[in-house]
């Protein structure tokens, strides 16, 4: 059997009887970070554009729910703009094998499908696993390091997959619909890593786009429109198409098995997940061998191979962000911001701190070295070293295995909660949020979405 008839097979089959209590509770968990980095994420001016360009082209009344806004439009644009804004902020989760951002792409497509199909919590459980599942593998059967050379974004390529197998699921489609649907994605998968070059906000569109594509590719393969029934492994299709050392056999390997939602990653600092590591080990020293920005004269980071390109070079753009977006992928910077505040959060990443002439000093301490000893366990594994000099000649060091975030080394519930009150304060009253928290804590006891999708608008 061909891998993505396997696959489209694996997507119609499951059901919410076959998820664990952990399964079910790891995507709660995963559903309110989403929202939370969602909702901020409508703040940002590039989601009001995004907003903008919905206005003027649709027209749904009583659509589906655009988060922290009072519009409603069609699915395709509601998945649009919800997955711009969510990973706007670079708060959400990760998945570090497939170096990619699943929820900004599953949630919105998921999210959007359930609104058109009028589900219950319990099938939109089903699709965020089968959307999750179907969208690591094939960034884990890509080789990432592949497919980023190759000058594409993991999250914006697999996203379109994963998303069409979620509003797949939450449609009813068959195993052969399935299959069309997965190969109209695959002529939809796209995202540059060229916005890496001046920082410009095309990459929040990646995952929006791939939602949209997901929903479109959905609706598309319900009404009989075809697409190659070997997208995924075919000679044309996408792992050869898209990577230049991909491994089909991960698409498969023990599917059903364990679920990949187990595998993902909550961020607690606002920039890429190649940063996170790093700025963890700077705060593990500053702390625990109580120093003070004043103390430090040199700050030497070893980097994963893997994330020079995106977090260290070009030198004269990663010591020299000129947009939030250029600082949340330079290295420098975070660190910067790590030893200068004690963190990195959404607070920092600021056009104050681009100009400040204090951050700017602290990155010239800052350099970044590539580390063979810790590209050998990536990306099972997204490690880092850290040592710090101070001005009195002393030498502190570190090695960070298991960011914060990773299933290794968990935020808990409490974490989640926090993070997500933090993110929505400024969009959701405390009643709507606490409300928005009871519903997603038990998700698979809602009868439809249409109350979280009430709290999730705002007049």
């Amino acid at each position: 059997m061909g891998a993505t008839k396997e696959i489209a097979g694996f997507c119609h089959k499951l059901g919410y009887q076959g998820l664990s209590p952990e399964v079910v509770d790891r995507v709660r968990y995963l559903a309110l970070d989403f929202l939370g980095v969602a909702a901020r994420g409508s703040l940002e001016r590039s989601s009001r554009v995004v907003r903008s360009f919905i206005t003027d082209v649709d027209n749904a009344a009583g659509g589906c729910v655009v988060i922290g806004s009072d519009l409603r439009a069609s699915a395709h644009y509601a998945a649009l703009a919800n997955g711009a804004a969510a990973h706007s902020l670079e708060l959400d989760d990760v998945s570090n094998e497939s170096s990619s951002h699943p929820g900004v792409a599953i949630f919105p497509a998921a999210l959007a499908a359930a609104e058109l199909a009028g589900c219950d919590g319990r099938k939109l459980i089903e699709a965020v696993v089968v959307g999750y599942e179907v969208m690591i593998r094939l960034g884990k059967a890509l080789n990432p390091a592949s497919h980023y050379a190759r000058g594409f974004h993991p999250t914006g390529t697999c996203g379109a997959f994963g998303a069409a197998a979620a509003a797949a699921k939450i449609l009813g489609l068959s195993q052969g619909e399935i299959i069309n649907a997965l190969g109209i994605a695959g002529s939809q998968a796209a995202g540059s890593m060229e916005f890496l070059t001046d920082g410009s906000w095309v990459k929040r569109l990646h995952p929006g786009w791939a939602a949209q594509s997901g929903i479109i590719a959905a609706l598309l393969a319900r009404r009989g429109f075809t697409g190659p029934t070997t997208i995924l492994e075919g000679g044309y299709g996408f792992l050869h198409a898209y990577s230049d050392s991909p491994d089909p056999g991960k698409l498969v390997a023990g599917l059903g098995d364990s679920f990949e939602v187990m595998r993902v990653s909550i961020k607690p600092h606002a920039c890429c997940r190649y940063k996170q590591g790093p700025i963890d080990g700077i705060l593990k020293i500053m702390r625990e061998d109580n120093l003070g920005a004043q103390d430090v004269a040199e700050v030497k980071l070893g980097i994963l191979k893997a994330g020079f390109p995106i977090v260290v070079e070009p030198r004269e753009v990663k010591y020299s962000p000129r947009t939030v977006v250029d600082a949340q992928f330079s290295m420098p910077f975070g660190a910067a911001l790590a030893i200068l505040y004690g963190r990195a959060s959404l607070d920092e990443y600021t056009e104050a701190n681009l100009r400040s002439p204090e951050v700017g000093e602290m990155m010239n301490r800052i350099s970044c070295i590539s580390d063979a000893g810790l590209d050998n366990v990536y990306p099972r594994k997204w490690p880092a070293s850290v040592e710090i000099v101070t001005k009195d000649g002393k030498k502190f060091s570190t090695r960070v295995d298991y960011p914060r975030g990773d299933p290794e080394n968990p935020l808990s519930w409490e974490e989640v909660i926090q993070k997500f009150e933090g993110l929505a304060a400024p969009v959701f009253s405390g009643e709507d949020r606490a409300e928005i928290i009871s519903r997603v804590r038990s998700l698979e006891t809602e009868p439809d979405l249409a109350a979280l999708g009430s709290l999730l608008s705002v007049s």
